[in-house]
Parts: structure tokens; C-alpha cells; sequence
């Protein structure tokens, strides 16, 4: 079970993290009304994130016997494909297209989390992240039973929560004194770690390891 709420966490903050447009909404959000109404629109997406984890979970429970007969392969692509998921995020210009608001907006907590959840659910492309990444971790607890199944999806949600409360909070504190390439360095930043941790899955998976 621990093992299960760990992998689940970790799993909940690398999907999160990567710099795209609920990230730039955020920040944006952030910068222009305030740290809640950024944290607002970070939990939108991780409902958002939370359906699309239970759909592909259920899914691959479908192909399990597959996935452990092929375990090592599995991972090894998975974690090759981690890697230039995180060399994509690397290179993004996370400012392309962002236009922040010269003054701050009257507006609702229910509407920043419908905005984003709807931007994030429109993202179907975020089941192959998902795929990814649990093959990556070997993360199926289907086969555990539903309360496996709870607490991966109640740590998934911790893990995308956290990233959230992180990164609203880290805009607002320097709401003053952030600036464009303050953005760019956190979004490469996110990049890199993304690729230091598929180097080591890949070089685990060569020497055989399971993770």
C-alpha cells in the first residue's frame, strides 16, 4: 500500500508539473488576482487529471498479464519516451502566446476552476502521460483491489495538489518582482527533472531493475 501512495504521488506531481496552458493560466491568474484564485485554477485541473488517472488505470487492468510479461521492455520505453516528453518540455517557450492582463479582473473561484478544468479535459492527449508514466512505475493497483485503487487515485490528487499549492504560492511571493524569465527558467527547471528521472529509469531498466 505504501509503495502504491508513493508511486501515485510522484506520479500525480510529474503530471502536473510540465509547463502548459493550465500552468500558464495559473501563473497568470496568480500574477494578475492572487495566489487562491491561482490554487483555484490548479485544483480544476487536477479533477480534470484525476478522471483521465481512473481511465487509464481501468484500462490498462485490461492488458496486465501483457504489461508483466514484458515488464522490463515496458519500462525502458516508458522511461525513453519520459525523456523526450521532458526534453519537449525543456525546449517550450512557455511565454509563447501569453498575454497577462494589464490589470486585474473581477471574477468568481467557480469559474477559474470550470475554466481550467474544461482546458485540461479537453487534453485527451494526457492518457498517453498517464500510460507512460505507469509503465514507467509499474503502477497498477487494479489488480490490488478498489482500495488500492482509492488510495492511488487519493494520492495522484495529493501529488497534483501539492504542485499546485507550490506553484501559486511561489508566483505570489514573488508577484512583485517576477518577470518573464523567471517563467522560462522554472519551465526548463521542470524540464530537467523530468529527464534526470528517465536517465535513471532507463539505466534501472538496463540493469534490470524494478521500480
Amino acid at each position: 500500500m505504501i509503495e502504491t501512495i508513493v508511486k501515485g504521488f510522484v506520479i500525480g506531481l510529474l503530471v502536473s508539473a510540465p509547463m502548459g496552458p493550465v500552468n500558464m493560466l495559473c501563473v497568470q491568474r496568480t500574477l494578475n488576482r492572487g495566489r487562491w484564485h491561482g490554487f483555484i485554477t490548479g485544483i480544476g485541473a487536477m479533477f480534470s487529471d484525476v478522471i483521465y488517472a481512473l481511465i487509464t488505470l481501468l484500462g490498462m487492468s485490461l492488458v496486465e498479464d501483457l504489461l508483466r510479461k514484458n515488464e522490463m521492455l515496458i519500462q525502458l520505453i516508458g522511461s525513453v519516451v519520459l525523456f523526450l516528453f521532458g526534453y519537449v518540455v525543456f525546449r517550450t517557450n512557455p511565454l509563447k502566446g501569453w498575454t497577462p492582463s494589464a490589470k486585474a479582473e473581477e471574477t468568481y473561484y467557480f469559474r477559474d476552476f470550470i475554466s481550467s478544468f474544461f482546458i485540461t479535459f479537453s487534453n485527451v492527449a494526457i492518457i498517453f502521460v498517464f500510460i507512460t508514466l505507469y509503465a514507467r512505475f509499474t503502477f497498477t493497483p487494479v489488480t490490488e483491489g478498489s482500495g488500492y485503487l482509492m488510495a492511488a487515485l487519493a494520492a495522484i490528487s495529493i501529488g497534483a495538489l501539492v504542485w499546485w499549492f507550490f506553484l501559486s504560492s511561489f508566483i505570489s511571493r514573488l508577484r512583485r518582482h517576477f518577470n518573464r524569465r523567471g517563467l522560462v527558467i522554472l519551465n526548463k527547471a521542470v524540464g530537467s527533472i523530468l529527464m534526470i528521472i528517465s536517465i535513471i529509469g532507463i539505466l534501472l531498466s538496463i540493469f534490470g531493475v524494478t521500480f
